[in-house]
This record gives structure tokens, C-alpha cells and sequence, in this order.
């Protein structure tokens, strides 16, 4: 997976989390392609996000990804552009951080 957001603790600090959604309640499980909310304790997720590269089941809802079994909180798809992800995610990286940040220029909601 590659995570992208704002990386800052004090930055990310200034935002209120939202309510978490399972996979369970949405249906949308963590597929190939598949962007979800990172976060810590369920309702913190704010600005951090994820891709799925690969379907990752052990981040759906009953998994044991994380102790409360909750899962992450996907919301969309990479519906173009997959090739773009898995470019982004060979980049070189230091500490699991990109060494040169990629900024993301447009996203879309596609009803």
C-alpha cells in the first residue's frame, strides 16, 4: 500500500476525525485499488489516507489487523491510474517516507 496525507502531527492535530465506517456497514472491502482511512483508535481518521496495492483483507472489518477488529474505513477506488500507484510506490524512501514527496493535483467523486 502506499499512504499519502499531511504528515504532521500538528497539522493533523488541527482537524476533528470523523466517524468510522466499517466494511461491514459500506460493503466497500479493501481491494486492489481500494482508498481508505488510516487512523489510530476508531473515529480518529482525518487527513491520512491509503491505497491498496493488492486486495488486503486483513484490513476489513473482524480482522485481527488491529486489536479492536474494526478494520480501516475504505471509501473509493483508484478507477484509472493504477500503474501511477505502484510508480509511486518504487520510489526511493527513507523510514518509509518518500525521499521527494508526490502531490496529488486532482481527485474526483464519480457518482
Amino acid at each position: 500500500m502506499i499512504q499519502g496525507g499531511l504528515f504532521s502531527d500538528e497539522e493533523i492535530e488541527k482537524h476533528p476525525g470523523i466517524r468510522h465506517e466499517t466494511t461491514q456497514e459500506t460493503g466497500i472491502k479493501h481491494l486492489n485499488g481500494t482508498i481508505s482511512m488510516a487512523r489510530n483508535e476508531p473515529g480518529t481518521a482525518s487527513t491520512e489516507f491509503f491505497i491498496c496495492i493488492g486486495n488486503q483483507p486483513e484490513l476489513d472489518f473482524g480482522s485481527q489487523r488491529n486489536p479492536d477488529g474494526q478494520g480501516f474505513a475504505a471509501f473509493g477506488k483508484v478507477v484509472e491510474g493504477m500503474e501511477v500507484v505502484r510508480k509511486i510506490q518504487q520510489l526511493p524512501d527513507e523510514n518509509q517516507y518518500l525521499k521527494e514527496p508526490v502531490q496529488i493535483l486532482v481527485v474526483q467523486r464519480i457518482s
